[in-house]
């Protein structure tokens, strides 16, 4: 018997996950990119944690016991802080206007 169900089950788990819609991320990548087709700046990048961060936290509220969920939570609070670390030390002005907008405290 073989373990490969198909790439049906792998499509409606995606579809289940608690992470931002793609919609909403094209959204975050449009708001925060420096340069046309820009995915990958720091800024993009802190800003997509940032929302999954939220996200994931309100899904935590409710579902106390997901440690799981709060593992990974901490992995993107860990790496989020690291971007941001890296922005603040190479161009403090763009990171003052990350933090601003994202509502940050730092």
């Amino acid at each position: 018997m073989s373990l490969h169900v198909g790439r049906g089950w792998l499509a409606e788990a995606r579809k289940k996950t608690m992470a931002i819609s793609e919609a909403r991320k094209a959204e975050i990548i449009k708001e925060f990119a420096t340069h046309e087709g820009d995915t990958g700046s720091p800024e993009v990048q802190i800003a997509v944690l940032t929302e999954n961060i939220r996200e994931l936290t309100e899904h935590l509220k409710e579902h106390r016991h997901d440690f799981s969920s709060r593992r990974g939570l901490l992995a993107m609070v860990s790496k989020r802080n690291r971007l941001s670390g890296y922005l603040k030390k190479t161009d403090r002005d763009r990171y003052l206007t990350l933090i601003q907008k994202l509502g940050l405290r730092k």
